[in-house]
C-alpha cells in the first residue's frame, strides 16, 4: 500500500498482487506494464481513499477467487477507508459478486484474519466502503463494459473514462442487450465518472468536445465528474495558466485530432484540433476555465 500517489481522483493505492495483461487499445502505454516490484500493504488509521491494485486489475483471469476474496476480507475490516476497485474485466467482476451474493465467505475470512478486528465492524453487504468501476477508452469498451458494471451491485459503480481515446456517450448504452426495465436510467445508475488524457510515452492526444461531451451528459444526469488531466497533449486554445495562455513551448511538437480521433500533421476537417506536446504537467487539468474535480456523496 503506498502512502502517497500522483492519482488525483484518490489518496492511496494498494496493491495485494501485481501483474496484468493488455485487454483492450486503452491498456496500449499502460504504466503498471512498465513498473516491477511487490508492494508492501501497510495500515493507516487516518481514513483515506485508497485504490485497490493500481498496479494490476483486481478481476484478472488469471488471479484466484481466493486472492480477490482475501482482497476485499481486508476491505471489510478498514471501514474507515474507502477501497476504489477499476477493472477492464467487468464480466470476471460481475461473476464474482453473484457468487458473493451475502458476503458471507468474505466475512468468514475477515473473521480468521483478525477475529478482534472484525468483532467491531459492520457485517452489511455489499460492502458500504467500496467502490468498483470500469475502464472505458472508446464507445465500444462503453457498450461491452459498463451494462455489467450496472449489474453488479456495488455502493459506488464509477466510470474512468482515462484514457481517452474517442467520445463516449452513456445514452448510447441503451442497447438491445440491455434490461429494459434499465435502459430509461442507465446514466444515473452511474455514480461517478472520471476523465483524463493519456500520459506517458507514446501517449496519445485528447480531444476536447470528447472530455466537454461526457462532462456535459454527467451535469445534465447530476453525476459527479472528475476532469483528471489532458495528459501530454495540450489542445489549442485551453487555459492553462501561463503567462501567455494557451501558447506553447517554442518548437513544441505539435498534431492535429480529428473528432473521430485521426491524428494527422495538417488541418484537414472543420472540427480538427491541433495539439500541442507539453508534458502531463503543463497541460494541466483546466477545461474550459476550470477544474473539474467532483465526488460522489456517500451515505
Amino acid at each position: 500500500m503506498g502512502s502517497k500517489t500522483k492519482i488525483e481522483w484518490t489518496d492511496a493505492t494498494w496493491n495485494p498482487f501485481i501483474g496484468c495483461s493488455r485487454v483492450s487499445e486503452g491498456c496500449r502505454h499502460c504504466y503498471a506494464e512498465r513498473i516491477a516490484g511487490r508492494l508492501v500493504p501497510l495500515h493507516w488509521r487516518k481514513p483515506r481513499r485508497v485504490f485497490v491494485n493500481s498496479m494490476s486489475d483486481l478481476f484478472h483471469e488469471n488471479a484466484p477467487d481466493e486472492w480477490i476474496d482475501q482482497a476485499f476480507a481486508v476491505m471489510a475490516l478498514c471501514p474507515q477507508h474507502t477501497f476504489q476497485a477499476l477493472t477492464k474485466r467487468p464480466k470476471r467482476m460481475l461473476d464474482w459478486v453473484r457468487k458473493n451474493s451475502t458476503g458471507g465467505r468474505i466475512f468468514h475470512l475477515a473473521s480468521q484474519i483478525d477475529p478482534k478486528k472484525y468483532g467491531a465492524v459492520s457485517g452489511s453487504w455489499p460492502l458500504p466502503n467500496v467502490w468498483l468501476g470500469v475502464s472505458v477508452e472508446h464507445q465500444e469498451a462503453a457498450d461491452a463494459r459498463i451494462p455489467l458494471l450496472l449489474q453488479t451491485p456495488a455502493a459506488v459503480r464509477f466510470v474512468s473514462a482515462e484514457p481517452l481515446l474517442g467520445r463516449v456517450d452513456l445514452h448510447l448504452l441503451d442497447q438491445e442487450a440491455y434490461p429494459l426495465k434499465m435502459r430509461p436510467v442507465a446514466i444515473q445508475r452511474i455514480h461517478w465518472v472520471i476523465c483524463g488524457g493519456e500520459s506517458g510515452p507514446g501517449a496519445r492526444p485528447m480531444h476536447p468536445d470528447w472530455a466537454r461531451s461526457l462532462r456535459d451528459q454527467c451535469r445534465a444526469a447530476n453525476v459527479p465528474f472528475f476532469f483528471k488531466q489532458w495528459g501530454e497533449w495540450l489542445p489549442e486554445g485551453i487555459e492553462v495558466g501561463w503567462k501567455d495562455v494557451g501558447r506553447p513551448p517554442r518548437n513544441a511538437e505539435h498534431l492535429w485530432i480529428a473528432e473521430d480521433g485521426t491524428q494527422h500533421t495538417g488541418l484537414i476537417g472543420s472540427n480538427d484540433v491541433r495539439t500541442w506536446r507539453v508534458g502531463k504537467k503543463a497541460a494541466g487539468a483546466l477545461l474550459d476555465g476550470r477544474e473539474w474535480r467532483q465526488f460522489p456523496e456517500v451515505r
